[in-house]
């Protein structure tokens, strides 16, 4: 996305995003610097902005967060300003990498491991008690199982990426692994989902 298409953006009234580029940047309760370079993730598609709003219902003081698939960390980045303890971002692109710690350094947040990888690298790691994933749907259904084996008994999953209409093949999955469904959403036919990992 070029830099000239970017614009600040307000998400349920309570989180701005934005770049250093921008001026009168509207005043919100969470603040967030993105330069998105060549990585998807500035909050302005419908599978980003569904995320950051699911993230703003929910309370992750002490958690610890997996942001998988993470592009530029900018839902690492907003569960760290929502008090996560520590979170940790991949993504099997070098770009995302370079440019999430660009972002991090420029929210001046810590907390926040960024690596270069895939669901294979999550092993020994967690428990999460949120598991974030905007990724696409194959992925997502190949990988349901090494969130499972990384997310913590009573954890979290919130999902996007795909359409309203795969939700059910989702759903199928998670739920043959033991997880519980709590609600979908969409918005202009994307899809968002949260699953819950029974205590």
């Amino acid at each position: 996305m070029g830099e000239k298409l970017f614009s600040a953006l307000v998400v349920d009234g309570r989180c701005v995003v934005h770049s250093t580029f921008h001026q009168n940047v509207p005043p919100a309760e969470y603040e967030i610097v993105i330069d998105p370079r060549m990585s998807f993730g500035t909050g302005h598609h419908a599978t980003t902005s569904q995320m950051i709003s699911e993230i703003l219902r929910h309370d992750m003081q002490d958690c610890r967060v997996l942001d998988i698939g993470c592009g530029t960390s900018i839902l690492a980045i907003l569960a760290r300003m929502k008090g996560a303890v520590a979170c940790l971002a991949v993504d099997n692109d070098e770009w995302c990498v370079r440019n999430s710690m660009e972002n991090l350094a420029l929210n001046r947040v810590d907390g926040i491991s960024v690596r270069l990888g895939d669901a294979s690298a999550l092993r020994g790691e967690g428990p999460f008690d949120y598991i974030l994933a905007n990724i696409n749907r194959n992925i997502l259904l190949a990988d349901m199982a090494a969130y499972d084996a990384c997310l913590a008994s009573g954890g979290r999953v919130l999902m996007s990426g795909f359409y309203r209409e795969d939700v059910s093949l989702l759903r199928q999955e998670a739920e043959s692994l033991g997880w519980r469904f709590d609600h979908a959403r969409d918005l202009n036919r994307w899809a968002c989902v949260e699953f819950v990992k029974p205590a």
